[in-house]
């Protein structure tokens, strides 16, 4: 049999090793990849699932292992992720990638670091998360602001409490709208920012979650005192190749999928949150 020559555009074969059922809408997803990605994966880096005969789509990598398992947290939200859905463990899938500039990891070191996530947007922060446990010594005080709609929505409950255990670190948790078991802060993210004991001078604020909520976060951080250049967002969004050809994920002058999907908020903020995009 011939060997494939893999590309960047080749998928490469994985097999489903676990799935963890994290919201009514949401998995986690941890793939085997037969044959080694080009690279080991960085937090805030996502790769192209694909299905023959389906289609493909993009998604962030939640853990990223050795680059011979990775974890990646899915929504259904579309034909691919349906489909993708109703697989087993032990069913395979191609995987491509993996591509994009992940979270800034080695500005973080010798800085505190705050985490704003809303929604599935705690997905492609949970492994700056993981990155920080393990080598606690580079990192200063980590803030982790968490919310969600409503409290059967939030992501990865059954880790929050070695979130909490983790050295000088900081966890706060709302919802929208709470329930008759919730006993924690209800509202918006934003309202969880002076709550927070945080040092804007030596802070660099990573975000991620609906383009709302990052909008109004970007806002009550600079009213925190952070400035454009402390401020990190993650812009997955619209992505299609992954590799910068198609267009579909181009604001301004630049590629999501391929400058992104992480962006430091000076950058980008002349061409996001404009009336046509």
């Amino acid at each position: 049999m011939q060997e494939v020559t893999y590309t960047p555009l080749t998928p490469i074969p994985a097999t489903i090793k676990k799935i963890i059922t994290e919201t009514p809408d949401t998995k986690t997803f941890y793939f085997e990849i037969e044959k080694k990605l080009p690279e080991k994966p960085k937090p805030g880096q996502f790769t192209e699932i694909c299905i023959p005969g389906v289609g493909e789509a993009p998604v962030s990598i939640c853990e990223c292992g050795d680059g011979k398992t990775i974890g990646q947290t899915i929504r259904s939200v579309g034909v691919l992720t349906e489909y993708l859905f109703k697989l087993k463990e032990g069913d395979k899938v191609g995987i491509r990638g993996p591509y994009g500039k992940g979270w800034p990891m080695e500005r973080l070191e010798g800085k505190d670091v705050l985490i704003v996530a809303g929604g599935i947007g705690l997905a492609p922060l949970r492994g700056v998360i993981m990155e920080i446990k393990k080598n606690r010594e580079k990192y200063g005080k980590l803030t982790l602001l968490y919310g969600s709609r409503t409290p059967d929505l939030l992501l990865y409950r059954y880790e929050f409490e070695s979130y909490q255990a983790i050295p000088n670190t900081e966890f706060l948790v709302t919802v929208d709208r709470g329930d008759e078991k919730w006993k924690g802060n209800v509202g918006v993210v934003t309202t969880l920012i002076p709550k927070a004991r945080i040092d804007p001078e030596k802070t660099i604020a990573l975000v991620c979650g609906p383009e709302i909520m990052m909008r109004f976060t970007v806002k009550a951080l600079q009213e925190a005192g952070f400035k454009d250049n402390q401020i990190y967002l993650s812009l997955e969004r619209r992505m299609k190749c992954g590799v910068g050809l198609c267009g579909h994920c181009q604001v301004g002058p630049y590629f999501v999928c391929r400058h992104g999907p992480v962006f430091p908020y000076w950058l980008i903020k002349r061409y996001f949150w404009v009336d046509q995009i």
